[in-house]
């Protein structure tokens, strides 16, 4: 049942328009979801010899997939920063939205995934079980460290994609 709009009401004003900011990533949920991978990834090691009788090994490929990524995100970084604040280019909104959300992604999931390997790294500390421990010991720790060369190049190019409020200003 619809009813035809009193007019004699006043019109219920629209709420006002968000600012639409985003703020850089900052140190409490990467440091969270840091501790969060290292005790997830410590405990995989004697889970997984309960469930399955052997732990799992780590191999090249994820490590130097890895390292590749954060060899990407610090290219991205390096070239906004240069097109930026450099060269003084403006980007289309939405490519520098897209790189600002690439940025934080990559930051939150670097952490988690940095502290899952070094995690699992941990837990092989002090094992003398042959070859694999110190094998899974090495490759955890690279990777480990690849993921947390991400996470500093995610928040390079979140800090490259700043700019500043005149020029904010200037756009409206």
């Amino acid at each position: 049942m619809s009813r035809d709009p009193d007019p004699e009401r006043e019109p219920v004003p629209e709420p006002p328009e968000p600012e639409g900011r985003i703020r850089t990533t900052g140190p409490g949920p990467l440091l969270a979801l840091g501790l969060l991978g290292l005790v997830l990834g410590w405990a995989l090691r004697p889970v997984s010899i309960d469930l399955k009788g052997a732990a799992p090994t780590v191999g090249w490929l994820p490590v130097l997939a890895l390292f590749l990524v954060a060899a990407i995100i610090g290219a991205a970084a390096w070239s906004t920063y240069r097109l930026l604040h450099v060269q003084g280019v403006r980007l289309p909104p939405h490519q520098a939205v897209n790189r600002l959300v690439l940025a934080k992604s990559c930051a939150l999931a670097g952490a988690l995934v940095a502290g899952g390997y070094l995690g699992y790294a941990l837990s092989w500390v002090g094992l003398t079980d042959g070859e694999l421990a110190g094998q899974r010991l090495v490759r955890s720790v690279l990777a480990g460290v690849a993921s947390v060369l991400i996470v500093a190049g995610s928040l390079a190019l979140e800090r490259a994609c700043r700019v500043s409020r005149s020029d904010d200003e200037n756009l409206g």
